[in-house]
């Protein structure tokens, strides 16, 4: 009877991280494709804060829930904005999760405060890698890569502080892992 009760906590535990995971998912497309969404150069690139609610995402789940909202998100929000950069997106997005730590009580924490910075780097070079292949310009790639990484990251940095002091301060990490 124990294994049981123990399948069905596990389980239990298992479909709320899911429906948190789509819930992230969501909003994480309308942030990106919709919210703040500024369209930027030729090649179908946009700048946007959807990224804030990536690292929140980041901060609150377990890493394979986490990858697979910014994958999720990112990837939808791409195919109905830019189609041509949702492959690179879905891979760029997941990656800049793996900075973050659910692990600690609070969403905004030291660690995940330098993770916004290495997000930048991470998307920044990604993206550059991205549009070299799709367009093939090196040069001009590298500086409209990292300039609108800049921005992006930066506004999703600011973004994911202010929303991550308020998380914080309704205490939503101590509220989620008493559900769980």
């Amino acid at each position: 009877m124990k294994a049981s009760t123990n399948t069905k906590v596990t389980q239990s535990v298992k479909m709320r991280y899911i429906t948190l995971t789509g819930l992230m998912a969501a909003m994480i497309a309308l942030m990106t494709a919709y919210i703040c969404h500024v369209p930027v150069g030729v090649n179908g690139g946009y700048i946007h804060f959807g990224d804030s609610l990536i690292y929140i995402a980041a901060a609150l789940l377990p890493t394979p829930y986490a990858l697979a909202a910014a994958a999720i998100g990112g990837g939808l929000a791409d195919l109905m904005t830019a189609p041509m950069w949702a492959p690179a997106t879905i891979i760029i997005k997941m990656l800049i999760t793996i900075p973050f730590t659910n692990k600690a009580a609070k969403i905004v924490t030291p660690r995940n405060v330098i993770a916004t910075v290495i997000a930048y780097f991470i998307s920044g070079v990604c993206y550059f890698f991205a549009e070299y292949i799709l367009f093939g310009s090196f040069g001009s790639a590298f500086i409209a890569s990292m300039s609108g990484s800049l921005i992006q990251s930066g506004g999703s940095a600011v973004f994911f502080i202010i929303f991550g002091i308020a998380l914080d301060r309704v205490h939503i990490k101590a509220k989620l892992n008493q559900q769980l």
